[in-house]
């Protein structure tokens, strides 16, 4: 059988990095391989090259048996490649249809058929077995629909090769099973070959037939994921034993650090009560649109709420604003840390100063040498891979960039910390970085931590106690230690 796809002795070098060196990789018709590796391990260099926004420095490209020369965006869409992106790129104000068809809108008399559109793209999306209207507008969609719709756009294109990166990063367990089912469909029944990149372990043994495994740019592992175990894995994509996944907890649990209750909020929750003490990691778990984010938003200051109490530290208190948040103590890493966390075009420096410049002021005038000393115990402290301060956000690595949102919270005196989904987007070694590190805060600092997550096994193995949420309302509090993943289930899928 011919290969769909062959990248043969890739290399690509940009200033002072090697991305990739001498890397082939391989698609069959049909086949779903899994791409994994750390963040900067090369994954995205190489499908970038795939898809013709990089140029590689060195190597060969074969699509079905032909060489490809000097590919472009275009002309590897027109081959019948199609890459979808985590960050989906899409027109929000206009329609399914005119996403789907983009560029390719059907004309009848000089203008366009709309009523033919409108019918090749309900097809396409029947064919997937998905539901939408495809006269509803992009913006008005679900993330999880929106990633179906670039799917529908990639078939209706007439795609044979298909790259998903991170594509269940924010969608729930149900909608992870729909998207998988419509892979396997496309592979299984038209030969569609797909490359699929993941962070998350369990999904490469559950969709992939193989996998690649990258390193510092260079292939690592190749081969089928039935013969690999998760362990082995690990080793292959970090080079080293990882040691349990979660740290080894010795919690200290000390006074009252938050308690809400009864928080009520205009469009998600209904009397939501919990309690927080310094030095503990309580986790809030629920399913898709039960109210994790809400709560965390709603306690910070961020939303409104319309009715209840929270206490910090025994002293009934309003929030009402971040800013009053932050001068009770209060510190927030949001669910989206690229746009809601970080200032990406500015440095590490300016990014962990931003919540704490009057600790460096002296008689009015910022002390540029006490920022500098602040900045570097932080980036040490946190083991903050960085060349220098001086270095913008956005050329960080996942891991590293949260860390940095860490660090703004930490230099501003954080004593409650709210994370909304602390680790989504990083690579396996980031995630045990990150856990040291709240374990840290909260046993050596006596922060108190409240911690929303979807990955059920992270709650668990991190935190203390675990409040279960469901459409706005607290369903149960467990302990954490005594509970199990179906426990946790029942109560959050409670009918």
């Amino acid at each position: 059988m011919t290969a769909a796809l062959k990248l043969e002795h890739i290399s690509k070098s940009f200033p002072g990095v090697r991305a990739l060196a001498d890397v082939s990789f391989s698609l069959r018709p049909g086949e779903i391989r899994a791409l994994v590796g750390e963040n900067g391990a090369g994954k995205s260099t190489l499908m970038k090259i795939l898809s013709g926004a990089y140029s590689a420095d060195e190597g060969r490209i074969e699509l079905f048996g032909e060489h490809v020369v000097d590919p472009t965006p275009a002309s590897m869409i027109g081959r019948g490649v199609a890459v979808i992106y985590q960050e989906l790129a899409q027109a929000p104000h206009l329609t399914v249809t005119e996403n789907v068809l983009m560029g390719r809108l059907p004309m009848r008399a000089g203008l366009v058929d709309w009523p033919r559109a409108h019918r090749t793209t309900a097809e396409v999306i029947t064919r997937l077995g998905f539901e939408v209207d495809p006269r509803a507008r992009i913006g008005d969609l679900s993330v999880a629909k929106r990633q179906m719709v670039e799917i529908a756009k990639a078939i209706a294109r007439n795609a044979r090769i298909i790259v998903l990166d991170e594509p269940s990063a924010v969608l729930a367990q149900a909608e992870i099973d729909q998207l998988f089912l419509i892979i396997r469909q496309l592979a299984a029944e038209d030969g569609v070959a797909f490359a699929y990149i993941s962070h998350r372990l369990r999904e490469v043994f559950e969709i992939s037939d193989t996998v690649t495994i990258l390193r510092d740019g260079k292939v690592v592992h190749d081969g089928p994921s039935a013969a690999m175990t998760t362990d082995g894995l690990i080793r292959s994509m970090v080079g080293r034993e990882v040691g349990d996944v979660f740290p080894t907890r010795h919690p200290r649990i000390g006074a009252e650090a938050l308690a809400a209750t009864g928080l009520t909020t205009r469009t998600m929750l209904k009397n939501a009560g919990i309690t927080l003490r310094q030095g503990e990691i309580v986790g809030l778990f629920g399913l898709a649109g039960a109210g994790r984010t809400e709560l965390l938003r709603a306690i910070y200051g961020a939303d409104p709420v319309e009715s209840g109490e929270l206490r910090v530290k025994g002293r009934t208190v309003t929030t009402g604003s971040p800013r009053r948040g932050i001068a009770l103590g209060l510190g927030l890493v949001p669910e989206d840390r690229k746009t809601e966390g970080l200032f990406l075009i500015q440095s590490v420096g300016f990014n962990i100063m931003s919540a704490s410049l009057g600790r460096i002021l002296r008689r009015g005038l910022l002390s540029s040498l006490l920022e500098k000393q602040i900045v570097r115990g932080l980036i040490d402290r946190l083991h903050i891979k960085t060349p220098n301060a001086a270095t913008a956000a956005q050329n960080l690595s996942g891991g590293n960039q949260q860390k940095c949102v860490l660090a703004r919270l930490v230099s501003a005196g954080c004593e409650i910390l709210l994370a909304d989904e602390p680790t989504r987007g990083v690579d396996v070694g980031a995630k045990r970085e990150i856990y040291d590190l709240l374990v840290e805060l909260a046993e050596s600092r006596g922060l108190a931590i409240l911690m929303a997550s979807s990955e059920l096994p992270e709650i668990l193995g991190l935190c203390d106690r675990v409040y279960v949420l469901r459409e706005g309302e607290v369903t149960a509090e467990l302990d954490a230690r005594r509970t199990t993943e179906e426990e946790v289930m029942h109560f959050a899928a409670l009918h």
